[in-house]
């Protein structure tokens, strides 16, 4: 039974106060090979749905954007050109490794001038109040161990007529649970451990898919913390959601 003291680690239970660093070794273990167990993980298919999160994000030239979790930077390199020399793209993630690979293969694709790099806790976000158009975090929010205290620090960043944008992987229609199922826990570990010598980690993050809200929690958790319009579409039939909501 999780309590104040303790929190899921997938399936495991742990003291709240070591769920980052657990979390952090699993994501310090998968860094250099995190593109690449994407599109095996995937298919292919999380560059379409992170395709949909740009358009949806309303994004100008002249635009602020945070890409929380930004990892690799699949999304701050579209950002960067979405939002021109005027305007600024923070790529932000808690995890040390994650956030070297993202800047060496940025500065190898060129972007660097309206590219800033934060380590930094969803949970405290080191940024002023109303300091971004825009906000993202995909695949990242189901790590965070306090999600409402990280919504309500998203929602203090962004600036008044903002939007947040939640990608992640989320409730599968009914039909397709068995499939996903057995794809979650028997091939991905195996994936894991055939590519990057870690069947663990990728244990752990199918086990952390099952243990996130679903599309209705969340969208309730993201009013809770005060966004406004809050809605969600489902893609790949619910495998992945993406949750929208403003600011005012």
């Amino acid at each position: 039974m999780e309590d104040n003291n303790t929190t899921h680690f997938g399936f495991k239970q742990v003291p709240t106060e070591e769920k980052a660093r657990h979390v952090a070794e699993v994501f310090h273990s998968v860094a250099g090979r995190y593109d690449l167990m994407n599109d095996l993980m995937s298919m292919g298919i999380h560059r379409i749905w992170k395709r949909f999160t740009l358009h949806n994000s309303n994004v100008r030239p002249g635009a602020n954007v945070l890409d929380i979790a930004g990892g690799t930077g699949d999304l701050t390199a579209r950002f960067a050109d979405m939002v021109g020399p005027t305007g600024k793209v923070v790529l932000a993630d808690i995890n040390a490794s994650m956030l070297n690979v993202g800047r060496d293969r940025l500065t190898d694709l060129g972007k660097a001038g309206n590219i800033e790099y934060v380590q930094a806790n969803a949970e405290a976000l080191p940024f002023p109040d109303n300091t971004f158009d825009c906000i993202t975090i995909a695949f990242g929010l189901r790590n965070v161990t306090d999600k409402d205290k990280a919504l309500r620090s998203m929602l203090r960043v962004l600036k008044p007529g903002g939007k947040l944008l939640v990608l992640e992987f989320s409730q599968p229609a009914s039909w397709l649970r068995p499939i996903y199922d057995a794809y979650s826990f028997k091939v991905l570990p195996t994936l894991g451990r055939l590519f990057t010598n870690d069947a663990e980690s990728y244990r752990y993050l199918a086990e952390s898919i099952r243990m996130h809200p679903d599309q209705p929690s969340l969208k309730k958790m993201m009013e809770e913390a005060g966004f406004e319009r809050v809605d969600f579409f489902n893609m790949s039939s619910g495998i992945v959601a993406l949750h929208s909501g403003y600011k005012f």
